[in-house]
């Protein structure tokens, strides 16, 4: 049946209206331009808002601004320790809060691209999530020998280490990546050398290291499930979709290349111990935090399953405070802060925080250890 001009006009607003009305129901999700709201139109109250804020900002993390003279004065301790991928200058303190989805509050440089360092662990989950949502991995539980044949995983205690292990940090791996062996990241305090090269290996599953020689083999057996480029999969699955800029980059080391298909293809890092890692700016971060606080979900499009997001937060056996590459407050580590929190954190005070309860997400860039008060005030803000 041909309508007229005037049941076409009604049409297209009742289409209006609908879509409106999804919209509504789904929550807000920004466009490329990111709308602000009055605290007290979301129900918070302005004033420890604003506390929390002045708070941030005055409380800088005290490290050289030279990233590099601070990571050898962090890591002198490790044998033969040297930077091996990019480094930045550090900015100022920077951050957002967000509440359902509006931007309530930010603070300094935004769209200044920094080194997040540790909090890209959590994008390298993510990628490992995209592996399993698409049956590229059959399960966390499978055992990387049966990914990953060029002798990483041969030996009797490698030949035990799941996806998992690698994920929540409780392999215990044994051997060398790119040159780095993984005693020599965060030796014990006590001890010599020989001591850490011939220590007794502990059973898979069974003790938490934070170790970033084995979170870079987790970044090197995803790059041999993906077959192409860890950043390309992030920018084409997650990014772009959730309307991130086109300023952050991705990067490895200068000797962690290797062929793929015949093609030079660089295995990233999973944070900037020894440079390298997350190039990235505030808003872009509290984009990705967004997707995780509506579980994976983007407008219309489910882009991480939400099976995936529950699996990657559950607590681990070996570390009840640690997921897949993300944190919880349950040890209290945010001091003062709720125990049911999430987040990515790196060195030097960047964090991803996500608060299911009160619809929050947090990024602080550069934020000394009055984080926790910091989320305080917010979090009684929305009280």
């Amino acid at each position: 049946m041909k309508r007229n001009p005037v049941q076409i006009l009604f049409f297209q607003l009742i289409t209006a209206c609908f879509t409106l009305t999804s919209f509504a129901q789904q929550g807000y999700y920004p466009d490329s331009n990111w709308i602000r709201q009055p605290a007290a139109k979301l129900g918070m109250k302005q004033e420890l808002v604003d506390s929390a804020v002045a708070l941030a900002k005055r409380s800088e993390i005290e490290l050289d601004t030279d990233l590099r003279i601070a990571a050898y004065k962090s890591y002198q301790r490790e044998p033969g320790y040297q930077i091996l991928g990019p480094m930045k200058d550090r900015g100022k303190p920077a951050g957002l809060i967000i509440r359902k989805g509006y931007i309530v509050a930010s603070w300094g440089d935004i769209e200044r691209v920094d080194m997040t360092f540790s909090v890209t662990k959590s994008y390298l989950s993510t990628i490992a999530g995209l592996a399993v949502d698409q049956g590229l991995i059959r399960s966390t539980n499978d055992k990387l020998n049966k990914y990953v044949w060029d002798g990483s995983f041969d030996s009797p205690h490698n030949s035990k280490i799941t996806w998992e292990h690698l994920l929540n940090q409780s392999s215990d791996w044994s051997g060398e990546l790119f040159g780095q062996q993984d005693w020599a990241d965060r030796p014990p305090r006590e001890g010599t050398i020989d001591d850490w090269k011939n220590r007794k290996l502990n059973e898979p599953g069974t003790f938490f290291k934070y170790n970033d020689i084995r979170v870079n083999l987790l970044a090197y057996s995803l790059l041999q499930v993906w077959r192409k480029p860890l950043p390309q999969v992030l920018k084409e699955q997650i990014q772009d979709p959730i309307g991130a800029s086109t300023t952050w980059r991705w990067y490895g080391y200068s000797n962690s290349w290797v062929t793929m298909d015949g093609l030079q293809v660089q295995s990233v890092s999973g944070g900037g111990h020894f440079g390298g890692g997350m190039f990235i700016n505030t808003v872009d971060q509290a984009r990705y935090g967004l997707l995780f606080l509506r579980k994976g979900k983007w407008k219309n499009k489910q882009l991480l399953s939400e099976n995936w997001i529950r699996q990657a937060l559950a607590p681990s056996p070996a570390n009840k405070a640690y997921g897949y590459l993300w944190w919880n407050n349950s040890d209290q580590s945010l001091k003062g802060a709720p125990r049911e929190l999430y987040y990515a954190a790196g060195y030097g005070g960047n964090y991803i925080i996500i608060d299911y309860k009160n619809e929050l997400v947090v990024v602080t860039r550069w934020t000394n250890q009055q984080v926790g008060e910091i989320m305080q005030l917010i979090i009684q803000a929305c009280e």
